[in-house]
């Protein structure tokens, strides 16, 4: 996958605005493979749905978005599970960690389905971003922003072409928010992928490439 455009997309729930002051919602807004870009957004203007969007959990909408030359909206379950398996890792702002689970098992989960990293590769992950000694913790015992670098490397262990950073710094400081951007950026170099990072205030301090007002 090459590129993510959304060509006139217009969420149904601002559907009867008509003074809509975004530059993705009722524009053509596309991202490339091997860029980066911020989408700022203030709350309650769409960031949420915006991700939704890309991840095919919703489809509420006018417009169409297109991955390459695929119309999203005409995919089936079947490939929707192959996009998000192979083609975009996602950090979810609600992370979706098993809080049952320690930060290593929640890792692994998705690591055992894709074969993709090794547990050196991970183990080196959990050493830079600092949280080495929370592999056999549960992730329910641990603060909000352990759990974003826990959430932050299982949206590695896969190959993609886009990952999407849903607010991923929100609760971290300055140290832990650099560390965690130097990972992402050098795993998505390595795969030649695109970022899409989201806001509504603290954002990681990174040269995009363009920014998006939502």
């Amino acid at each position: 996958m090459k590129t993510i455009t959304f060509d006139k997309i217009i969420p149904n729930v601002f559907s009867s605005q008509q003074d809509i002051d975004s530059e993705i919602w009722n524009c053509k807004a596309e991202f490339e493979k091997g860029k980066l870009y911020l989408v700022e957004a203030d709350s309650g203007k769409g960031k949420s749905t915006f991700c939704s969007y890309i991840l095919g959990y919703r489809h509420d909408y006018e417009g169409t978005v297109r991955f390459d030359n695929a119309i999203t909206s005409e995919f089936k379950v079947k490939d929707w599970t192959e996009i998000r398996k192979k083609h975009i890792a996602f950090l979810f702002q609600e992370l979706r960690l098993f809080p049952e689970l320690t930060a290593w098992e929640n890792v692994q989960i998705k690591n055992d389905i894709t074969k993709f990293k090794t547990e050196k590769e991970i183990k080196e992950w959990f050493e830079k971003l600092g949280i080495s000694d929370k592999l056999e913790s549960k992730v329910g015992r641990m603060s909000f922003g352990q759990q974003q670098r826990v959430a932050m490397i299982r949206a590695l262990v896969q190959p993609f072409d886009f990952i999407l950073a849903d607010e991923p710094i929100s609760h971290l400081d300055d140290k832990n928010s650099e560390a965690m951007a130097e990972i992402m950026m050098n795993e998505a170099r390595r795969q030649g992928a695109g970022i899409i990072v989201t806001s509504i205030g603290k954002h990681m301090e990174l040269n995009y490439d363009k920014t998006y007002r939502l």
